[in-house]
């Protein structure tokens, strides 16, 4: 199996490198100060995991086309569009190790770039049409909005359970890999709507896993890029501390409620916390979930025909599971 993200790429080397050209172009406005701040975000791309998902999916269901280079970018475009708005939401200075839109414009600029792309992804799929590819991704944008207003609205009670959390994170980050997939499938010459949905659901499954990987990190000591602790300092109930809370009498559930509530500035509390969470086997138990999920995606692979698409695929979701970082 492909482990690296360059073995992974090598199936579709040549039309990353095309989506990346393109993907330029679609961001440019006549205007200079945009162009500035577009050129930015263009700069400092990340491992580029979701075009990845698009074109994979796309030469697995039947073969590479234009409409997959548009819905990649649509699918790019709408994603940056929201990131830019969660930075000024969250009032975040740094993303991926770069100063943020917010920190180096201030709010009101980042707010109107988020626009911005936002209109651009929309006009790119009008444009051409593309209208299956713009609704797949637009019920993404849907979906996360309301998977953040859903966490939001619980983190006040500190009462999410299992089912509650499973919800969140499908909506929150699942959707979004599941477009991916869907989009893949949509952009072929043929499509097929029952392989659409297939490829949805395969997207949801490895989304709900790469959102679990994220949440364990925070709890281990593996050198990560958030902080450990950082959802607890934000008051984020993710699964091993829903586990270990489930664990524990009725006393140390409101202490360690109280301290998330009240004292979770503090580090040697949020510690405090972390160590809780060990001690009750929550680590362990989320560990065991996410693994399941990650087993049911490559399951859900059976159904594509053998080729180094297929073989790549299997590798990206390994890659984005069982990741280090």
């Amino acid at each position: 199996m492909h482990t690296t993200l360059q073995h992974i790429q090598s199936p579709i080397a040549r039309e990353m490198e095309r989506f990346e050209e393109r993907f330029g172009t679609y961001m440019k406005s006549s205007n200079f100060f945009l162009n500035r701040i577009t050129n930015y975000l263009v700069k400092r791309k990340g491992k580029q995991v979701r075009p990845m998902f698009v074109f994979l999916v796309a030469g697995a269901c039947g073969g590479i086309t234009d409409a997959t280079h548009r819905g990649a970018a649509l699918i790019e475009l709408l994603h940056t569009a929201t990131l830019v708005h969660d930075d000024v939401v969250d009032d975040s200075l740094y993303r991926r190790g770069f100063f943020s839109i917010n920190a180096l414009w201030k709010n009101k600029v980042a707010v109107l770039v988020g626009d911005y792309l936002l209109s651009r992804g929309l006009l790119l799929a009008v444009e051409n049409r593309d209208f299956h590819l713009l609704e797949i991704v637009s019920r993404a944008v849907k979906e996360m909005s309301e998977g953040e207003l859903l966490q939001i609205a619980k983190a006040r009670d500190l009462d999410i359970t299992e089912e509650v959390y499973f919800e969140i994170i499908r909506q929150k980050t699942a959707s979004l890999i599941a477009s991916c997939c869907a989009v893949g499938a949509a952009s072929v010459e043929k499509p097929d709507e029952a392989t659409i949905e297939q490829m949805y659901s395969l997207g949801e499954t490895v989304g709900i896993a790469f959102q679990m990987k994220d949440d364990l990190f925070d709890y281990g000591t593996e050198d990560v890029g958030k902080p450990l602790g950082i959802d607890i300092k934000e008051k984020k109930m993710t699964l091993p501390l829903i586990y270990a809370l489930s664990k524990a009498s009725g006393q140390e559930r409101t202490r360690i409620r109280r301290i998330i509530k009240n004292e979770s500035h503090k580090k040697e509390k949020v510690q405090e916390v972390i160590d809780f969470v060990h001690r009750m086997g929550g680590i362990d138990y989320a560990r065991h979930r996410m693994n399941d999920y990650y087993e049911e995606a490559l399951r859900r692979l059976d159904i594509l025909p053998d080729t180094p698409y297929k073989e790549a695929l299997a590798g990206l979701i390994h890659f984005v599971i069982k990741r280090k970082s």
